[in-house]
């Protein structure tokens, strides 16, 4: 390792999985982390992803706030404790930040390093959850086996801080979404799952059972046409692997059919696009 003064071979202490990965393989990259009083590094290794499954079961993910994601098979990742977490740090913030300003010079220096000390451990908690979710709707993904369906979730935090209120745009603006999605793609790559993105219009407001727009009050879902109820993300997600089925690229949904196109059977119809 090359530092300030001169070149060290310094000796690492590994476990197991770390022994397996390095393992005949070529390492690319590494960067050395300081946490507390200890260093440790991280190692990037090249590996081949595996060969995509071809199947055409698709489970559907739903993502959201009150519920972080509900499977079109009805399982759920709740977020009520991560809410509560996230509602404790936005209290604490706002104390500190008001000591920042009308405290002392010392006080208000203190403040602001705890103020940073708060952040990274809410980031940390944060991206150790959306990997327990990935790593679980992955597996799940490979013991069905099926690919995944998710929402193109692209633009939507410009869309609620135009509408919402201030405590809303603040519980989506805080939750990570994208790093989710990320972490749901490389895993499943890495598990020769397909993952695929979806138009997400009208998957919330359609039931999943006879096609027809209902009526979804936060969490619940009533269809006053078949008198189908229930969980409004399950229905949601239900509707998600639906509109997988006619997707076999991964990327945003641009260009792709939204629920009420597949529906109404668009899709069996040519497009005329002029020259």
């Amino acid at each position: 390792m090359t530092l300030l003064r001169s070149r060290q071979r310094i000796k690492l202490v590994l476990g197991d999985y770390q022994r397996t990965r390095l393992k005949d393989s070529k390492p690319t990259s590494t960067t050395l982390c300081k946490k507390g009083s200890e260093y440790y590094i991280n190692i990037q290794v090249k590996s081949e992803a595996p060969e995509q499954i071809h199947v055409d079961t698709v489970l559907g993910v739903d993502l959201g706030i009150t519920d972080i994601a509900v499977t079109s098979e009805g399982q759920k990742f709740g977020g009520k404790t991560i809410k509560l977490i996230k509602n404790h740090y936005a209290s604490m913030r706002a104390v500190l930040q008001q000591k920042a300003v009308k405290g002392t010079r010392s006080s208000r220096r203190r403040c602001r390093e705890l103020q940073q000390r708060l952040s990274g451990k809410e980031a940390r908690y944060q991206r150790q959850i959306n990997h327990e979710i990935s790593k679980a709707i992955v597996t799940r993904a490979q013991e069905i086996p099926a690919k995944i369906a998710l929402e193109d979730l692209t633009g939507i935090r410009e869309g609620v801080n135009q509408k919402a209120g201030k405590n809303h745009r603040r519980r989506v603006n805080g939750w990570a979404f994208y790093q989710l999605k990320e972490f749901l793609s490389y895993k499943a790559l890495a598990a020769g799952v397909p993952l695929v993105q979806v138009d997400p219009a009208y998957t919330s407001q359609t039931c999943h059972q006879c096609g027809e727009h209902g009526i979804r009050n936060d969490k619940s879902f009533k269809c006053p046409v078949c008198g189908w109820s229930g969980d409004a993300d399950f229905n949601g997600a239900k509707n998600i692997a639906f509109l997988g089925r006619y997707v076999d690229r991964p990327g945003g949904s641009e260009g792709l059919p939204s629920i009420k196109a597949v529906l109404s059977g668009l899709l069996k119809a040519p497009v005329f696009r002029p020259e």
